[in-house]
């Protein structure tokens, strides 16, 4: 599996939350970093992109040798990384299922995609997914920079005017909206998933999670409603049990189980 996505130093979204995703699914996760950001669970302080070449040189470097399953795409900030990333994928065979996650705003509100970057992203990217992930607010940008007027369109509308790009299937993921429903669409048939919703819980890396989650089902040969499912089950277990008390800020989801283990008692090594 490789993630295409932007560090985050505080461990809980990006190539971060990725690769636990990866584990928890069972597949060997690999990299090609877009950006490097300094943040914690408040804020985003920094951000600095990873020159276009260099992620280029990232996929290739895994791809020739270890070869690759399937892909998830994250946070890619700008234009230029666009360009690089549209390019890498285009060395990789057809077959192999790409999932993106149009990453555009962070947890802590930092902006994480400029302006300019929509459009392409829209033209080099969204046509090459198996399937895109977007939650309401990047489906709503996305139908805007598409001439659409989201305002005025139900989350129906939402799903089939992203469809209209290109990818072959969307999941219009549930977490901003008033019911915790995810919304699957794959040109013809439209399907409901609902689930609880965790208000207690923590959501930092939620939709990272989501979309690793649904790359790595795809990788085990899952047809897309079926990794979609099993997506928003992991990620909804992973907001419920999210480590809450890291950080005074957005908590990083669990989809580990690792606050959980922290909390037993420690075992005794066994004698050699």
């Amino acid at each position: 599996m490789l993630s295409i996505a932007g560090s985050d130093s505080g461990g809980g979204a990006g190539i971060q939350a990725d690769l636990k995703a990866f584990a928890a699914c069972g597949v060997h996760g690999m990299t090609a970093i877009t950006a490097i950001t300094a943040q914690n669970t408040k804020e985003v302080r920094a951000v600095h992109h990873v020159p276009p070449e260099i992620i280029e040189v990232q996929v290739a470097a895994v791809a020739e040798d270890i070869g690759i399953d399937a892909v998830k795409i994250g946070m890619l900030g700008r234009s230029e990384t666009i360009e690089a990333v549209a390019s890498a994928l285009g060395r990789l065979p057809a077959e192999v299922p790409v999932v993106l996650d149009p990453v555009m705003v962070a947890e802590s509100g930092a902006v994480l995609l400029e302006a300019a970057g929509r459009r392409l992203l829209i033209e080099r990217l969204v046509p090459r997914a198996t399937v895109i992930t977007p939650n309401l607010p990047e489906a709503k940008t996305i139908a805007l920079e598409a001439g659409r007027d989201p305002a005025h369109e139900s989350a129906d509308d939402l799903v089939r005017a992203v469809h209209a790009l290109g990818p072959a299937v969307v999941v219009l993921t549930g977490g901003h909206r008033a019911e915790a429903t995810d919304l699957v669409f794959d040109g013809e048939t439209l399907t409901e998933l609902p689930g609880p919703r965790h208000p207690d819980g923590a959501a930092h890396g939620s939709g990272c999670t989501h979309s690793s989650v649904l790359a790595a089902r795809l990788a085990w040969g899952d047809d897309p409603l079926t990794a979609a499912r099993a997506a928003r089950e992991m990620a909804s277990r992973a907001v419920a049990r999210g480590l809450r008390g890291l950080g005074s800020g957005a908590g990083p989801v669990d989809v580990l189980g690792v606050g959980a283990a922290s909390r037993q008692p420690p075992t005794s090594a066994p004698a050699a």
